[in-house]
């Protein structure tokens, strides 16, 4: 299958041929901040509220709007949406699981839940750390459709392990 037409054009995928199946995907992806800043996102103590309510929120609510993001993405049926959160000494992971019984996969709607959680984490924590930063957004697993199942191999291989922390800015 292609994007593309013979003479080059953007195409939506033409999918009508392919089974209904059931499909999901797991993506994350990571938000680096300071141990301070963990504490106070731990303790709902940040000036802007509760960040992991409202990017939870968010990133069920951007999974369902990817079709309107990503230029070709046809739009699903989403049957389940889950964003997750687990707090490190100095990072949030961000975790989201996207789940349809159709003919497509549901990884960009992972992915775009990973990335506006990711986006809105950063966005409560910015009055208390501007130099926060997102990273390692990919995907983690996948299952349905004629392609199988996959996943990330943590022993190794392309993809295998979110990218190292970048270094934080200064201004």
């Amino acid at each position: 299958m292609t994007h593309l037409r013979d003479d080059g054009t953007a195409v939506m995928v033409d999918v009508s041929h392919k089974a209904v199946t059931t499909r999901q995907a797991t993506a994350v992806g990571t938000v680096h901040t300071t141990a301070e800043v963990m504490a106070l996102l731990g303790s709902g103590g940040l000036p802007k509220g509760d960040a992991l309510a409202v990017a939870r929120v968010a990133g069920i609510m951007a999974a369902k709007k990817t079709p309107e993001l990503v230029a070709l993405c046809h739009p699903l049926p989403l049957s389940k949406v889950t964003v997750d959160f687990e707090l490190g000494a100095g990072a949030v992971t961000v975790l989201a699981t996207v789940k349809t019984l159709g003919v497509t996969g549901v990884e960009m709607e992972a992915l775009t839940a990973v990335s506006v959680a990711s986006l809105n984490v950063y966005d409560m924590i910015k009055a208390v750390d501007k130099h926060a930063v997102i990273s390692g957004i990919q995907v983690l697993a996948k299952s349905g459709g004629k392609s199988g199942d996959w996943a990330v191999d943590p022993a190794g291989g392309h993809g295998a392990a979110p990218a190292p922390a970048p270094e934080r800015g200064t201004a």
